[in-house]
């Protein structure tokens, strides 16, 4: 039985007609080989602003007219359009309209989906930020961008547990592609960021938190791409402040192989977790700079900006930066690596250090104001379908 739409106010009259125009861009990438779903595309988009509170298909079919569920179900889950031609579209456009290769800025992060059961698409029980604790979810990995306070997602993967990845018949289940390997979640961030530089988005820097900050095989991975980064490091991250000499040891003895690994030459000093370091810098060492301004007041903070030697496999790796932040009003210290270049003034340092709060707000708009983690999906193709609508919502926002 059809249901009868609700009534429409203005505001959402306005969004319709905001709406229809936006689409107009997107006509021609929702193509398969059988038809054009630029009209599914479109209502699905209308669903998302229309409905109020948690939405899913069938409340979406219930506030459009012209549609159902069965033909928003198919939308979404069954059909073969692309996302690519999509996501570079959204790329395009978000370097047109908030693009800057001097203040624009790329983050990689994650974001789960709590989920019941264990039919859905890479679900699984694995900590889930949002609520701190380990949860039965899926987990997505997304590529944000943002220009000052302008910010919005870019790109995105369902990262796929290994598991998951080895199971044929579950992959079967659930429409997971052939060519669909295990992948972490750090790869899969890389992935999507060379993809955006090679479509030439514009950015001065990657940030990142944490999770992926501490694999220095992702961070040297990024710097040999001829990028900036700046990524949040544990407190127990290990640094020199000189770099220590080493030396192939010589051979002992007449038994056995030659060495061939360097180490650190005796003697030489230890390295030291930043968290202590902090503890030994005095007050002259620290600046106080402005970072951004929030809701309520200008966000400053107490700086420290070091040269230092990151630990790599129990070597030097190659000079870096050390930014230890102490934000007012906060009682928590902050420490974050960045291979900007060594002229790079304490100001850039801190527009830097700042900027990931924009891809945490990005994930909120997402959920908050683009449906991104309202959906009834089980399969591959849903998942994706659903998040790169959401992502066109975000856009149009």
């Amino acid at each position: 039985m059809r249901m009868k739409p609700r009534s429409l106010c203005v505001m959402d009259i306005n969004i319709i007609h905001e709406l229809n125009k936006y689409q107009h861009k997107f006509a021609t990438l929702f193509r398969t080989k059988t038809r054009n779903l630029k009209d599914q595309a479109l209502q699905y988009l209308k669903g998302k602003f229309l409905e109020k509170g948690r939405g899913n298909m069938t409340s979406y079919a219930r506030n459009i007219e012209g549609t159902n569920n069965k033909r928003v179900q198919h939308f979404i889950s069954d059909s073969q359009k692309k996302k690519k031609p999509v996501i570079e579209q959204i790329q395009l456009d978000v370097t047109n309209l908030i693009g800057d290769k001097t203040n624009g800025s790329i983050h990689i992060d994650e974001s789960g989906f709590k989920k019941d059961g264990k039919d859905s698409v890479g679900v699984k029980r694995q900590y889930l930020g949002r609520l701190g604790k380990i949860e039965n979810s899926q987990m997505g990995v997304f590529l944000g961008y943002a220009n000052g306070n302008r910010r919005t997602l870019i790109d995105e993967r369902l990262y796929l547990p290994e598991d998951w990845a080895n199971d044929p018949i579950r992959r079967k289940k659930c429409g997971v592609p052939d060519d669909i390997v295990f992948k972490t979640k750090a790869q899969l961030g890389l992935e999507m960021l060379l993809e955006a530089q090679k479509r030439g988005v514009p950015f001065a820097w990657v940030g990142m938190d944490c999770f992926y900050g501490e694999q220095p095989w992702l961070l040297d991975e990024i710097a040999s791409k001829g990028m900036v980064y700046i990524a949040d490091i544990p407190c127990d991250t290990q640094v020199w402040l000189e770099k220590p000499r080493i030396e192939i040891p010589e051979k002992k003895g007449i038994v056995g192989r030659k060495p061939k690994r360097q180490k650190i030459i005796s003697g030489e000093p230890q390295p030291i977790k930043v968290q202590e370091l902090a503890k030994q810098l005095g007050p002259s060492r620290y600046a106080r700079v402005f970072l951004r301004e929030t809701e309520r007041k200008e966000l400053w903070s107490m700086l420290a900006c070091l040269r230092v030697f990151p630990v790599r496999d129990k070597l030097p790796g190659v000079e870096t930066w050390l930014i230890i932040r102490k934000d007012e009003g906060e009682n928590i210290t902050k420490y974050q690596l960045s291979n900007a270049p060594a002229d790079t003034s304490i100001e850039r340092l801190g527009q830097m250090s700042c900027s990931r709060f924009w891809i945490e707000r990005a994930l909120e708009d997402g959920k908050g104001e683009a449906g991104m983690a309202d959906y009834q999906v089980r399969g591959w193709t849903g998942w994706h379908h659903h998040m790169v609508m959401t992502l066109l919502a975000m856009l149009f926002i």
